[in-house]
């Protein structure tokens, strides 16, 4: 049976979803963007900050679900805008290390305006 994931260490969900899910041993995380758990708002307005909060966001649930980023096999990343390609990657650099299996896509929208959207599938020891 799957499992429901929920940390207030990450943003709750603003819509009929969960934070994530583990099934067997793999979780699926919903998609995060860069609402501040705290004020339940974006404050960072530029693309680094925002990846930053989203990085943050996921790891938390991950930690929350019992495993990390080393245990990420798939991400997937939407950008508000493809310029932001390079600032995006440099910031998912710095969490992301053992290299997954990725897709990043530039979409029209984000929930809330946001500038970037990050989810993940990553496994439990």
């Amino acid at each position: 049976m799957a499992e429901k994931i929920y940390t207030e260490k990450a943003p709750a969900a603003i819509g009929p979803y969960s934070q994530a899910i583990k099934a067997g041993n793999v979780i699926y995380t919903s998609g995060q963007i860069a609402i501040v758990p705290a004020t339940g708002n974006i404050e960072a307005t530029d693309i680094q900050g925002q990846s930053e909060q989203v990085m943050q966001n996921l790891q938390n649930v991950l930690a929350a679900a019992g495993t990390d980023f080393a245990h990420v096999v798939k991400t997937t990343c939407f950008l508000a805008d493809i310029a932001d390609f390079a600032a995006f990657n440099e910031v998912y650099g710095k969490y992301i290390t053992e290299k997954p299996a990725r897709s990043c896509v530039a979409v029209k929208d984000l929930p809330k305006s946001a500038l970037v959207e990050v989810e993940v599938i990553a496994v439990v020891d």
